[in-house]
Order: C-alpha cells, then sequence, then structure tokens
C-alpha cells in the first residue's frame, strides 16, 4: 500500500497545483471570448505556440534532464541547476539577437510588432519550466501547489483588472500572463533556495553531458510532440484563416478539463513510476494502476462529449459558440495523450528517452500529413479528427514498447471497444440535429461505457471506501 499512497500524496498535492493554474482559468473564458476578438485570441495563441517550440530546440531540451536527474538523490544538485542556468541564459540571448536583427531588418512586421512580448514571454516560460522541473524532481510538491495557487490567483486578478477595468485588450492579456508565471518563478526561487545552487565558474562539464545524453533525444520528441500539439494551428491558419485559429484554439478549453487531471497524474506518475519500477510487476501495482486510471479518463471523456454544447453554451461567446464541433476530437485526444503519458513513466524509469522520440516522430509525421489532407476539406474539424489519430498512434507504439519493459496485462478488447463507442458518441453530435433523439442516444453510449468498466468501477469504490489500518 505504500506505494499507492505515495502515489495519491503527490496526486492530491499536485491536484492544489494543477486546479489553480488550470481549472480556475478555465472559468475565466467567457471573459476572454467577450472581451477579445477571434483574431486576437488566434495572435496570443500563435506566439504562445510558437515559443513552446522553440524552447526546447534552444535549450536542448534540458529541463526533461533537470527532473529526471533530481529524482536521483546522490546526484549534484549544484550541477543540476548550474547547467540548467546555462542553457536558460543562452537560449535567452539567442532569442533576443533574433529578435534585434528582426527590428532593423524588418523580416517579419508581425515579429516586430509583438518582439517584445515574444522575449518576455519566451524568458518567463523557459525560466518556469525549468524551475518547475527542478521542484518536482526534488520532491518539494507541496512548494510547488503554493506557488501554483499565489500565480493563479495574480494571473486571474491581472487579468480582471487589465481586460475589464483598464480595458488594455489584447496587451493587458499577455502581461497576465507573463507576471502570473513570473510570481511563481520568484517564490520557488527563493522556497527552494535554488539560487545557492548555482555556481556559473564551477565545472560540471561530465554532469552536463551527462544530462544532455538523456535530454538529447527528447528533443526529437518534445518537436514532434509538439507538431502533434500545435502544428494544427498553423495549418488552420494557413487555409482558414487567423479568426478561425482563434475558434479553434478556444475549443480546446473544454478538453482542458480533463487535461488538468492527466497533467496531475502523469506528473505524479513519474516519480511513482521511477521509485517503484519492477519489471515484473509482481504485486500488479502498474497494471492496476493503469486499468484505473483509464477506466476515470475514459469515463470522464465520455461525460464531456455528452455535455458539449450545454458546456460550449455557458462558456463561449456568440462568435466562438461553434468551437463546440471539434470538442469531442481534441477531448478523446487528450484521452489516448494521457494513457501515452503513462507508458512515458515506464520509459523515464529504465531512461530509454529513444522510446519517446520514435513514438512521437511517427505520429507527428501522420498527424502533418492527415492534416493537410483534412483541414482544407473539412476545416477545423479536420484537423481535431488529425489531432486525435495522431494520438491514437502515439498511445499504440508505447503500449507495444511498454510490454518489453513491464509484464502487465490490460483488457485491451475492452478498451478498444470503449474507444469506440467514444467514437460514435462525436460522430452523432455532428449528424443528429434532434436534440431530445441525441440526448437520448448519448445517455445509452453513456451507459453503455458504465457497463464496461463496472467491474473496474467497483474495485475503485471498494478501494476508496477502505480504511487503512
Amino acid at each position: 500500500m505504500k506505494k499507492y499512497r505515495y502515489l495519491l500524496k503527490n496526486i492530491g498535492l499536485l491536484t492544489l497545483s494543477n486546479f489553480a493554474t488550470k481549472l480556475l482559468s478555465f472559468f475565466l473564458v467567457p471573459l476572454y471570448t467577450n472581451v477579445l476578438s477571434t483574431s486576437d485570441y488566434g495572435t496570443y495563441d500563435l506566439l504562445y505556440t510558437t515559443i513552446s517550440v522553440l524552447i526546447p530546440i534552444l535549450t536542448l531540451n534540458i529541463q526533461d534532464a533537470v527532473v529526471r536527474f533530481s529524482l536521483e538523490k546522490e546526484y549534484d544538485r549544484d550541477a543540476i541547476v548550474t547547467v540548467a542556468t546555462k542553457f536558460f541564459i543562452i537560449s535567452c540571448l539567442i532569442i533576443s539577437s533574433v529578435i534585434i536583427i528582426n527590428k532593423y531588418l524588418l523580416l517579419s512586421d508581425f515579429l516586430n510588432q509583438y518582439g517584445f512580448y515574444f522575449i518576455t514571454m519566451f524568458g518567463v516560460q523557459t525560466l518556469s519550466g525549468m524551475i518547475i522541473a527542478y521542484t518536482r524532481g526534488i520532491d518539494s510538491i507541496a512548494q510547488l501547489s503554493i506557488s501554483s495557487v499565489i500565480s493563479s490567483a495574480v494571473t486571474i486578478l491581472l487579468n480582471i483588472i487589465f481586460l475589464i477595468k483598464l480595458k488594455l485588450g489584447l496587451s493587458g492579456y499577455f502581461w497576465a500572463n507573463i507576471i502570473g508565471p513570473g510570481v511563481q518563478c520568484c517564490y520557488l526561487i527563493i522556497a527552494d533556495r535554488i539560487i545557492r545552487h548555482i555556481h556559473i565558474h564551477g565545472n560540471y562539464k561530465e554532469h552536463q553531458n551527462e544530462m544532455l545524453k538523456y535530454s538529447r533525444p527528447l528533443i526529437a520528441n518534445n518537436l514532434a510532440w509538439w507538431v502533434n500539439n500545435a502544428s494544427d494551428r498553423y495549418i488552420v491558419i494557413f487555409f482558414c484563416g487567423l479568426g478561425q485559429n482563434g475558434i479553434y484554439s478556444v475549443a480546446s478549453k473544454i478538453p482542458s478539463i480533463l487535461n488538468v487531471f492527466q497533467s496531475i497524474f502523469n506528473q505524479a506518475w513519474t516519480l511513482s513510476a521511477v521509485k517503484d519500477y519492477d519489471s515484473e510487476d509482481k504485486n500488479g501495482f502498474f497494471a492496476t494502476t493503469y486499468g484505473m486510471y483509464n477506466c476515470f479518463m475514459t469515463i470522464a471523456c465520455s461525460g464531456i462529449i455528452l455535455f458539449d454544447k450545454l458546456l460550449a453554451s455557458f462558456l463561449y461567446a456568440k462568435d466562438y459558440y461553434v468551437a463546440w464541433k471539434f470538442v469531442p476530437w481534441l477531448t478523446i485526444a487528450v484521452l489516448f495523450g494521457a494513457l501515452a503519458g503513462f507508458f512515458g513513466g515506464i520509459f523515464s524509469a529504465v531512461k530509454d528517452t529513444k522510446v519517446y522520440a520514435k513514438s512521437t516522430v511517427t505520429s507527428a509525421i501522420t498527424n502533418v500529413l492527415c492534416n493537410l489532407i483534412m483541414t482544407p476539406l473539412m476545416g477545423p474539424l479536420g484537423a481535431a479528427i488529425a489531432t486525435t489519430i495522431c494520438y491514437i498512434e502515439v498511445w499504440a507504439i508505447r503500449y507495444y514498447y511498454a510490454k518489453k519493459y513491464i509484464k502487465f496485462k490490460i483488457k485491451i478488447g475492452r478498451d478498444i471497444i470503449s474507444y469506440i463507442v467514444l467514437m460514435a458518441q462525436s460522430v452523432l453530435l455532428l449528424f443528429i440535429r434532434n436534440s431530445i433523439i441525441l440526448l437520448e442516444l448519448q445517455f445509452v453510449l453513456f451507459i453503455l461505457l458504465l457497463l464496461l468498466y463496472f467491474t473496474d468501477l467497483k474495485y475503485i469504490i471498494k478501494k476508496l471506501g477502505r480504511k487503512d489500518k
């Protein structure tokens, strides 16, 4: 039971953290969609998406090495923090140089207009990623949770002040989302006394090489993951325009409900998988955890699809309401991304980063091809379906390789049937106009899912109701 207690403890603390950062901001969607135009929202999303792909490239994905090596207590923390700081500084200098060169050569009007926000957001996001990675690695989850609550409160407050009170529009939205994470960085630097570990003149060449040996294969993985998560935005902009991208981006806000839970679990699971790795899975820890996780995520996914239109009418302003069409497919994509993340914990435990790259690169190619074919034909809906296809592929590849590292049994036949049910729910939403008939069919399929997972649900309820002596 010790393994489960450790996992549940971290899930609890990370729930607080992620609730604050993601779930609370979810309720600000009505504010964003009423104050910002579709093109404004599309612009912010474009900058944020571009930054997310540049970070692993310019930092050589060092933050993944930071969290993995910090988990090993005997590893030199001074070396970890110093190496991370070095790559943070270098990446910021590169970005600043690009912006300055563009200012004089005017290679991009868009980059020239938003260059300052671009530099600032890049710096904050890069620093935040590295500090959070280190905090997770040293098991300072409580401090991470507190900092996330503070950051979220600041971000939400500033959004209200800048967008409603001061009416700053897009610039206000930028500043709120820069200052909030910046406050979190400051808190963690002080709370975890990170600065004392920085020794710029220290000789950590050997440690750096070891960290890069782990992180470099993950560059391809993270780039491919970015392609799976974000390349569709560029394709939607190209074929459909910036406004449609704004609508498409907003569609991801409802699936973010499920994404909150997958983020919480996968962060906690990585720690447990590394700590309690057992190739034979003698006590069934890995198999049981996967079964319960899959059960919860699949049923939650079905529930979101069931109430998709209702949630959209509550959250989205009139111009954004059509985004409900994309929500089911993006939600299913989150489900398979979550399950793929579970297997990722196993690969982290055995330090096999090549499997990460193999699965995500393959699916990224599939994603781009499907997007290029389906988006011109179906618009943003085609992009959403393409995203779903590529995440199914990631899950399938990682499942195949995970079985080579650990002997655990899952009910794959039952699970595939349940995923088909989710697809059926999504298709029904698109083609059945009669709301009463639609609701009845959706409920039937939802009940079917509950029956498929009845044994698992009974087991989960039994475990939750059991009191440890």
